[in-house]
């Protein structure tokens, strides 16, 4: 199985400073800055590490059920899946506290109890999900 890589710089001090990160593949490059990852304005341009780790669960869960579902003989026609990882701040710092997904599934010919019962194994088994297994993952998936 291939290694995929990233990469990240970051000049300055935290609050002042910014970086740019991208993917080994070079099919995305982004800045991220203090603003994009701590502050919740609109107009703050970049990304942030806690939504690029969004963007690889969604694309990972959907992939997984799709597949499931696959392999059940249900093909589905679309599986759209939002995930939304929380950045909280304690007294020990910063912390991801949880990540929740919400899917949205078109699959012709499945029942409601087959559907929840892939798209829960979904959840438990696609790559992404086992790496971030040390904070919560809930699930909400609907079936259209």
């Amino acid at each position: 199985m291939p290694s995929r890589t990233g990469e990240a710089e970051w000049k300055g001090d935290l609050i002042g400073g910014g970086g740019e990160v991208s993917f080994g593949s070079g099919a995305f490059r982004g800045a991220y800055s203090f603003k994009s990852r701590f502050e919740d304005e609109s107009g703050s341009a970049g990304t942030n590490p806690e939504e690029l780790i969004a963007a690889a669960h969604a694309a990972c869960y959907s992939m997984a059920l799709s597949n499931g579902l696959a392999s059940g003989g249900h093909t589905a026609n679309r599986v759209h899946t939002v995930a939304t990882v929380h950045l909280v701040k304690s007294d020990a710092g910063f912390g991801i506290s949880g990540i929740d997904l919400r899917c949205e599934a078109e699959v012709p010919g499945i029942d409601a109890e087959a559907f929840q019962r892939e798209a829960e194994g979904a959840k438990a088994n696609c790559p992404v999900s086992k790496a971030l297994a040390a904070v919560e993952i809930t699930l909400e998936a609907t079936l259209l």
